[in-house]
């Protein structure tokens, strides 16, 4: 499967819908997940995928507790 890149300097740190996995086309995109999937919604796309772009030379620490 081919994963398409999404332009850190324009998308970072923002969440970003897709039609799929594989389409590196912005449907919309936005800090907010729900208003960002709600918008590809409108825009058509019946079940969007919502990705977290991560900024350009940031370090981003996961934890569980």
């Amino acid at each position: 499967m081919k994963i398409s890149k999404i332009d850190r300097k324009k998308f970072g740190g923002k969440y970003v819908a897709t039609k799929n996995f594989t389409s590196g086309k912005v449907i919309a995109f936005g800090k907010n997940p729900s208003k960002v999937y709600d918008k590809a919604i409108e825009k058509g796309i019946k079940e969007p995928v919502i990705n977290f772009i991560f900024e350009e030379g940031v370090r981003y620490i996961f934890g569980i507790n």
